[in-house]
């Protein structure tokens, strides 16, 4: 018996150790590395190493990620995460500079400089300031008495109680000097030339606006030279006001322009002396956007350009600046074209190139002469999906110009487009493109790929029919059916070739855009931060299906997706906005069905938590028969169960507040998928621990910031009634606190600090600190064997719960890294043994941990008994090391996952997992290892081999056979008329 047990215990563990296959890594998972839409003013071609002929493509994203792109295939050559805790906020600014010949990039982001390989991207030097953020960063390239040859030093703007300017050294990050502003002025952006650092600040004017102010700082010494103010008050009120502010150029310039973008103001910085220039735009269009582009190599010529931009055309002016007297000359106009454009600026020597791409054509341009230097024509952008009409264009974009010894020249363009895309073309021909907008995304759903309806409508008209005209029908229907016949037999030798190969990719080509056999080809509907909506094909490598942009946001305004539902029947995806818009999209197309505003009388509508009294919005027919309850949000951040009946109207059922001075800082709830396949748990004395099974069950997790606390409360979505309530203290409330909740049990993870009890003679009430791993399981009684007040009930209502609260138990983990995303693998009929999937966010990996060593059932501080090992339980070890073989994502670095979402595939066996936030990545596991599909190292050609031998063998045999056996059979007939001959004679003696 013990035998027995001992060795159920071990094969528990196995499935936990090879859930996926080895020959499906890499093959049956995906992962869209992503940094993020990139910045235009962060954004530059860099040599690594100076003795390197090619360069890298470097940016740091609005997400802060910096990384190195390498320009031939997009490919990410390094990344680095610089707000891995999130710990800064969406509007810290970020900078990223290289100096000219080095072998370093340095970053400034909230108050760290950091200096990166550009190589490999590994951390030279780090150095942390606690009295400010950065504001600006600039890259000194001229030659002092502090410059070191193995690093150009950097400047840095610092805002906090004052504008701090520090000089970096380039080799250590040690502060060189530093300068403290104590004018009290607004700090702007810092300025160098080829013997100054300057420092632009604002200074308030009254309501009258800004006044410019420009102080010239020694750079050895970091001493304050002189400073003079510029009169900008009547047209510069904000920061944003101004255009403009060059660096590291031989004439670096201000530039900002009246307040009805008519006039052009431009600064030589060092003189006082103000450039105005008249906005060229004669038919009075007015103007959304004017940029200005100029080089930022010291030695390079004081040539730059400015864009204007209006609602249907762009232009752009070349002006040359005069050294000796710090005038503005205009140098040449470029045309006006239809549509909107983008230009940037590159340098080779002195020279100065601008580069000009709009949706048709890229023009190479010196900025001496008006003349086009080359002309390529680019590809229109992808027709639109099915009517969803939008047309790609670029927004802005870094250019790298190589100039050939024939006179000709070679151009690559980085641009980001309005799809938020991220494309690379040469030559006007594009080369890649990186869906960077994906690494804004805050929710995603499901999608089933539609059925092969046709077949199951024509049979259900047919079984209303009567036996003649049903079988008429059925004539026509084949008949119709025929014209799909040349395509069957097309695609015949690759269904036959997938399936002897035993490859999905090649079985499934030949089905289309349909459901496989097996339920791996699902759609995943992905929505972004950008008001975008994107469609990814799980089953061939998260490939983008289509992309539509779902709605008009300001910039800066991030879009507020409260929900995604997937109504398959239908084919269709409903997405809930937070200013009560629902915008509904096909799957397979994305075509816009319908987006309507809440209150609206049109078009097709979902649950938006209306108010108390004002009718539910849903779509057409399915106002529901019966009461059903929706939570919903309160204004104040309480959260209300909706009760509404089919008249449409709504009630407040329960309603859930935080106590003060706390939060709610996240709701749990049941899958929509979640099926039980055994009311109870079995005990290895074979009675029966019945399972607390409650569909309505919601988890509401309240953190205290000043208390340091946190409480879990589960009660009834339905009833309101609380359940189970459980609080921790000396919780690290800015750290990531999550849960998830399937069946009757439910996990959560936080960081935890030491608790000393308040009473000294006690032990400490927590004597631990780290990260910790809950989980807690409910059942109908403490006793095996008995349902509690449920046993003599026959229905179970939760408007009327019983006066007993479910019987619990829970333990503790502690684990060796942050969990910032969870959720439960779901299958299609629950049989198989659950996985804690969970994103680690200190190892950037994606992990599956065994749902049977988070029992609460372990015993503790002993060795289990005969019964408790029959049920695959091991001691209760408080430390949970992660296990490298449960690691899914393998060595593939995962950044940012922020939500996990699980599906069911037909096959019992695996769950699909999709993980979301800035990276993408998806896989499909089997917990209990994949027992109903044959894994790719299954020979099949060798099957067919054996029984096609084995054929050819009786069929070579059996004429052989077939004469030894007439031979055999004629020698029986002789043997036994042998034998009846002496047994005939002998009896005729007897006889006779």
């Amino acid at each position: 018996m013990r035998t027995h047990a001992l060795f159920a215990l071990l094969v528990s563990f196995v499935p936990s150790a090879i859930a996926v296959f080895a020959d499906d890594a890499y093959h049956t998972d995906y992962h869209h590395p992503l940094v993020g839409i990139p910045q235009e003013h962060n954004t530059f071609f860099h040599r690594p190493q100076a003795s390197s002929r090619a360069s890298l493509l470097y940016t740091l994203s609005e997400k802060l990620i910096l990384g190195a792109i390498n320009p031939k295939d997009g490919a990410v050559v390094w990344r680095q995460f610089l707000n891995p805790s999130s710990n800064l906020t969406s509007s810290t600014e970020g900078f990223l500079r290289a100096g000219e010949n080095e072998n370093t990039v340095i970053s400034a982001v909230g108050s760290q400089i950091s200096a990166w390989d550009a190589l490999d991207g590994r951390l030279a030097w780090r150095n942390e300031f606690a009295d400010g953020v950065a504001k600006d960063l600039e890259v000194i390239e001229f030659e002092d008495g502090k410059a070191k040859k193995s690093g150009k030093d950097a400047v840095v703007l610092f805002e906090g109680d004052h504008a701090v300017v520090r000089r970096i050294s380039g080799e250590t990050g040690d502060v060189l000097w530093e300068h403290r502003d104590g004018s009290g002025g607004i700090p702007h952006q810092l300025s160098t030339s080829n013997s100054n650092i300057y420092l632009v600040s604002l200074s308030s004017a009254g309501r009258a606006g800004l006044k410019i102010k420009v102080t010239s700082l020694d750079p050895v010494s970091g001493r304050e030279r002189n400073h003079y103010a510029l009169s900008s008050e009547a047209d510069v009120s904000t920061p944003q006001s101004i255009l403009f502010v060059g660096a590291n150029s031989a004439s670096p310039i201000i530039a900002w322009s009246d307040k009805a973008s008519k006039v052009l103001k431009v600064n030589v910085i060092g003189s006082k002396h103000i450039s105005s220039i008249d906005i060229p735009n004669e038919n009075g269009e007015d103007i959304k956007k004017i940029r200005v582009h100029a080089p930022h190599i010291t030695r390079s010529l004081p040539h730059f350009l400015v864009h204007y931009q209006s609602e249907t055309r762009n232009w752009a002016e070349v002006y040359h600046i005069n050294l000796s007297t710090s005038t503005v000359s205009k140098a040449y106009s470029l045309p006006k074209l239809a549509g909107p454009g983008a230009f940037s600026t590159s340098t080779q020597d002195a020279n100065v190139f601008f580069t000009r791409n709009t949706e048709n054509e890229l023009l190479l341009l010196s900025s001496t002469s008006h003349g086009v230097l080359a002309r390529w024509e680019t590809a229109s952008a992808a027709a639109p999906q099915d009517g969803v009409a939008e047309k790609e264009h670029p927004l802005h974009g870094v250019s790298e110009v190589i100039s050939r010894p024939d006179s000709s020249y070679a151009v690559r363009s980085a641009l980001v487009s309005s799809a938020g895309d991220w494309n690379l073309v040469r030559n006007g021909k594009a080369v890649w493109k990186r869906t960077e907008a994906l690494a804004g995304a805050v929710a995603a759903e499901w999608a089933e790929l539609p059925e092969l309806k046709d077949l199951a409508r024509e049979l259900e008209v047919e079984v209303h029919e009567n036996i003649l005209a049903a079988y008429i029908h059925r004539v026509k229907r084949h008949v119709r059916d025929l014209q799909h016949f040349p395509k069957w037999i097309e695609y015949l030798p690759t269904r036959i070739l997938g399936a002897l190969s035993g490859d999905e990719k090649i079985a499934e080509s030949a089905k289309g855009f349909n459901r496989d056999s097996f339920g791996f080809r699902k759609l995943v509907i992905v929505a972004t931060e950008t008001g975008r909506l994107y469609a990814l094909s799980v089953a061939d490598q998260g490939q983008v299906i289509w992309n539509i942009k779902a709605a008009d946001l300001k910039d800066g305004e991030r879009w507020d997706v409260t929900g995604m539902y997937a109504d398959n029947a239908e084919g269709l995806m409903i997405v809930q906005i937070g200013s009560g818009e629902n915008i509904v999209v096909e799957t397979t197309t994305g075509r816009v069905v319908s987006a309507s505003l809440e209150g609206s009388d049109t078009g097709r509508k979902w649950f938006t938590g209306a108010n108390e009294g004002d009718p539910v919005l849903l779509s057409s027919g399915l106002v529901p028969r019966k009461n059903i309850t929706v939570i919903a949000r309160g204004p104040n951040g309480e959260v209300r169960g909706k009760r509404y009946a089919g008249d449409g109207f709504a009630t407040t059922a329960w309603e859930f507040a935080p106590s003060a001075g706390e939060r709610i800082a996240e709701l749990t709830v049941r899958p929509f998928h979640d099926p039980v396949a055994s009311i109870g748990r079995v005990l290895g004395d074979r009675s029966v621990m019945y399972k607390y099974l409650n569909p309505n069950l919601l988890l509401i997790t309240t953190v205290s910031d000043a208390k340091y606390s946190a409480t879990l409360t589960l009660l009834d979505s339905v009833s309101g009634n609380i359940l189970y309530t459980t609080t921790h203290h000396g919780v690290d409330t800015t750290r990531p606190i999550v849960s998830a909740l399937s069946e009757n049990w439910f996990i959560y993870s936080f960081w935890g600090d030491v608790v000393p009890s308040s009473d000294r003679s006690s032990p400490p009430a927590q004597s631990s600190k780290g990260y910790r791993l809950v989980t807690t399981t409910l059942y109908e009684s403490p006793l095996p064997n008995d349902r509690g007040p449920l046993g003599p009930s026959k229905n179970f209502s939760s408007t009327s719960p019983p006066s007993t609260p479910p019987f619990i138990k829970s333990q503790a983990y502690l684990i060796p890294s942050a969990l910032s995303a969870l959720a439960i693998t779901s299958t299609r009929q629950g049989i198989t043994s659950r996985q804690i999937i969970a994103f680690l966010a200190d190892t950037h990996a994606i992990i599956a941990i065994p749902k049977l060593l988070l029992n609460p059932s372990r015993p503790i501080d002993r060795d289990p008994t005969p019964a408790e090992a029959e049920e695959g339980l091991s001691r209760y070890q408080p430390l949970l090391e992660f296990d490298p073989k449960w690691i899914i994502s393998h060595k593939r670095d995962v950044i940012g996952a922020q939500k996990i979402i699980t599906s069911p595939a037909l096959l019992e066996s695996t769950s699909l997992v999709f993980a979301y936030g800035i990276d993408i990545f998806g896989t499909r596991v089997a917990p209990s290892m994949a027992f109903d599909i044959l894994g790719k190292g299954f020979n099949r050609m060798q099957l067919i081999g054996t029984v096609v031998a084995l054929g050819a063998g009786v069929a070579f045999l059996a004429p052989m056979t077939l004469c030894v056996a007439g031979k055999s059979e004629d020698y029986q007939l002789e043997m036994a008329d042998f034998v009846k001959f002496p047994e005939f004679v002998f009896r005729s003696a007897v006889d006779s």
